[in-house]
């Protein structure tokens, strides 16, 4: 059997608006207002995850969707950069900023480098069961980035031109060890 994953980005809230590295923080009202827009739109699906993030669980909870928390969706971690703004770290570390976004096994921050992430997220969607069938997640844009990555056997360094927006969607089909990009 094919699995069916989507991988829905989380809303918007208050560190996306500021150019933040968010720090677990909530969604706000707007946010959760266009979460609940989006809903009507979204695939069926017979299982239902969320990353553990405040950001994707309360969004999930505001799509009306009964999900299962999934560490291996977790966002990046981007360690002591975390609550700080991206002119704030340009400005403060701009050698270990360049790094950061050009060698994917650079984790200046102290948390994980984009090469650990993307091996982590590969290895989730290896290990789905075939008969996982259709599965709604509601998981970072770094996941969704990762995810795109590996079904497209990209390299890693390609990792900072996949744009996920907030509630964007990624769509794969596949099993373990073939996996396929969906364009809709």
């Amino acid at each position: 059997m094919t699995v069916r994953l989507t991988l829905l980005a989380p809303a918007p809230g208050p560190a996306l608006r500021q150019a933040r590295i968010d720090a677990d923080g909530p969604l706000d009202e707007a946010g959760r207002r266009a979460a609940r827009a989006a809903a009507p739109g979204l695939p069926a699906a017979g299982r239902h995850l969320s990353a553990p993030s405040r950001r994707c669980r309360e969004t999930a909870e505001a799509l009306g969707l009964d999900a299962v928390t999934e560490t291996a969706l977790s966002d990046l971690d981007l360690g002591s950069w975390r609550g700080r703004t991206l002119d704030e770290l340009a400005a403060a570390e701009p050698a270990a900023v360049a790094a950061w976004t050009t060698d994917p096994a650079a984790a200046p921050h102290g948390g994980e480098s984009v090469l650990d992430l993307c091996r982590r997220v590969s290895h989730w969607l290896d290990r789905l069961p075939d008969d996982t069938g259709r599965v709604l997640a509601v998981a970072d844009a770094s996941v969704a980035r990762a995810a795109v990555l590996h079904a497209l056997t990209a390299p890693p360094q390609a990792f900072w031109r996949i744009d996920v927006p907030p509630l964007g969607r990624v769509l794969l089909t596949g099993r373990a060890d073939r996996w396929n990009l969906r364009m809709e």
